[in-house]
């Protein structure tokens, strides 16, 4: 399982090598305090044979001072190294540590459990591709468990392992691991990642750390290493969209100009057209300069030095972007922020704000929610306080070129720094949209006078819905474009009307040749589009019919806009989960390829990002299904729900 060869005797050179090029993976251990994460760390490295002989003569000696397990050996202080960690027996500090086996090489941030350190865990996290979440088996989840499972899915962590421990203290009770993993998953529902796991393990005694042990028999699958060894995470990284913060100009001597930084994602060959931003000015790369001399290609992360065929004004914090694939430019966007500072936020003060390689000034404008880490409800709260988060409005005093964090950490992630002290005070994952104030304006807007009022109808719901067989729904179908939307709305509609149920298609596109002509194709425009198809859907729901709405509808907060004018019990989201590759090759009218080119700008899945609903009532993979399975599996829904009668 170690890292050893029998080329380190024979040949070194081959060893070397070898070792190179095995794939790296950074994963960090989180979870509330006492709940095992050094333990954890401490067993991976013995198990795996990776502590010098003198090291664990020290762990075994400092083991009856400081440790924690009546005098045996402690593996928590191979990662509680500072002096009040071993006193108290906790981490507080993130420690890292490196270990490598025959397919990978590994750095493991162990993090503290305290919710006084939760700042040095996000911290810990944010260069992470895989989290092990562990639970105490005899406390189930905890506050902190939440709270670090909010920041991973916040910080776009794609794969977890929920790993619970101490089952040596439940006597290894399946029926303990099946509660805390069903009372795990009615929590996580509600967050993005998809990629989850639970292993029952015991990280003192060993059992399902490195090998599986007796002690569980009644659990069939892999082991802790297992799977940090065989997780997929090669399309993890974004190789799509080239972004290229400059950090450095490189003037050596006059024949020579160069720009350096470290490809933030995306893939560069010299010849590639690229412009710069924000003075979109545009060269051609000439060549991709290395220590090792120059190369046919680069891609994240590597740091190289670009040099262009242009002598073209670049200075440090400007971004080289492809041509047809660019970033958003602006001043103005919502952030997920995670207060690090026990000053809490003040709105309107002048903070730094530090993006890519660019540092600018700037404020946070208003706190627009507070989320509650036990539910991830949204309240509402004047400020942050230390640990807190929430979701802001910023607005910078110079535009910068930023993605969303969702789709690119590179671009989409920034510090807030307080001006007078330079103390980082926050870590902000910037959102999907940009703060959009006029288009959240027709949302909020009340009636232009105090003397409207609502009239009602002599005709009840439950008279309606007794007529039609049917309870008033809406559903809203959303996806790619080429995901399928319009044509599985009308694919229902016509088996609803066959069923003999009341029914009408609200067609975003068909909204857009009437009562949305006046609309364009910015993030306003579509959320004002989606507002007016939303209030026609209440009408439409009012008077008792099923309103079969099919919109692209990118952003979440948008959707979940909807949802509340239409009413959340009479509101049914389907995701057309189509990847956009798939839709690419749908895409009959090229639209998809405009984009690419630059002539289609603000189009989800190429030049802004998609938000993938978070908890849909149906995914439909529709690159696996037919549209009449889609139809029927919709229909099922449905009716299972009360809401039709077939």
């Amino acid at each position: 399982m170690s890292h050893q060869s029998d080329l380190i005797a024979t040949d070194i050179g081959a060893y070397l090598a070898e070792h190179e090029q095995k794939e790296l993976l950074r994963f960090l251990t989180c979870g509330s305090v006492d709940d095992g994460k050094s333990t954890l760390i401490g067993t991976l490295l013995y198990e795996s044979k990776m502590i010098y002989e003198d090291q664990l003569a020290a762990i075994q000696k400092d083991s009856v001072t400081h440790g924690t397990t009546g005098g045996k050996f402690d593996p928590a202080l191979l990662t509680d190294g500072l002096r009040a960690e071993r006193e108290q027996g906790i981490t507080i500090d993130v420690a890292y540590r490196y270990f490598s086996t025959k397919k990978r090489k590994f750095i493991i941030a162990d993090t503290p459990g305290h919710e006084q350190y939760t700042r040095n865990m996000a911290t810990g996290a944010s260069t992470c591709d895989l989290a092990i979440i562990l639970i105490d088996a005899r406390h189930g989840v905890m506050t902190q468990t939440k709270r670090h499972s909010f920041i991973t899915s916040l910080l776009g962590i794609k794969h977890i392992l929920v790993a619970i421990n101490k089952m040596d203290l439940v006597d290894y009770s399946q029926e303990v691991y099946e509660q805390i993993k069903s009372d795990y998953e009615n929590f996580a529902q509600k967050m993005t990642p998809k990629d989850v796991h639970f292993i029952p393990i015991s990280a003192l005694q060993g059992d399902n750390v490195v090998e599986p042990g007796d002690n569980m028999p009644w659990y069939g699958g892999s082991t802790l290493m297992h799977m940090l060894e065989n997780v997929y995470i090669g399309s993890d990284r974004n190789l799509q969209d080239f972004r290229f913060p400059v950090q450095l100009v490189n003037r050596p001597h006059l024949d020579f100009r160069g720009y350096c930084g470290t490809i933030a994602s995306g893939v560069v060959r010299p010849g590639d057209e690229v412009m710069v931003l924000p003075s979109r000015k545009t060269s051609t790369v000439k060549s991709i300069v290395t220590f090792d001399g120059d190369r046919d290609e680069a891609f994240a992360p590597q740091a190289v030095t670009l040099t262009l065929e242009d002598e073209i004004d670049v200075s440090r914090g400007d971004m080289l972007v492809r041509t047809g694939n660019v970033p958003t430019v602006g001043q103005k966007f919502d952030a997920m922020l995670v207060w690090m500072s026990e000053d809490p936020m003040v709105p309107g003060k002048e903070y730094w704000i530090k993006h890519t390689t660019k540092t600018v000034s700037g404020q946070v404008t208003t706190l627009r929610y507070q989320v509650d880490v036990n539910s991830l409800h949204r309240t509402q709260s004047p400020t942050l306080g230390l640990n807190e988060i929430g979701r802001c409005a910023i607005t910078l005093n110079q535009a910068i070129a930023y993605d969303s964090y969702r789709r690119n950490q590179g671009t989409g992630g920034l510090i807030v720094v307080d001006r007078l002290t330079n103390v980082t005070v926050a870590a902000g994952m910037i959102l999907d949209r940009s703060t959009g104030e006029a288009g959240a304006a027709h949302w909020e807007t009340e009636p232009s006078s105090a003397k409207l009022h609502e009239e009602a109808s002599n005709v009840t719901a439950e008279e309606r819905a007794a007529r039609f067989g049917q309870q008033a729904t809406t559903v809203l179908l959303t996806g790619l474009t080429g995901a399928g939307k319009t044509t599985i709305a009308y694919a229902l509609e016509r088996r609803l009307f066959e069923l003999g149920r009341a029914c009408a298609v609200l067609d975003g596109q068909n909204l857009r040749m009437g009562i949305s002509k006046d609309l364009g194709f910015t993030a306003d425009e579509r959320s004002e589009n989606l507002r007016r198809g939303a209030e026609v859907a209440r009408l439409m729901n009012d008077a008792g019919l099923l309103a079969i709405c099919a919109f692209l509808a990118p952003n979440e907060e948008v959707r979940n806009r909807a949802r509340n004018v239409i009413g959340a019990e009479r509101f049914f989201e389907v995701y057309l989960s189509a990847p956009v590759e798939v839709c690419r090759e749908r895409d009959q009218d090229g639209m998809y390829a405009q984009a690419d080119a630059g002539e289609i700008r603000n189009f989800p899945g190429v030049s802004s990002p998609y938000e993938e609903p978070v908890s849909p009532d149906l995914t439909l993979p529709t690159h696996e299904l037919s549209v009449a399975e889609c139809v029927e599996q919709i229909i099922q829904q449905l009716a299972e729900r009360g809401l039709i009668t077939t």
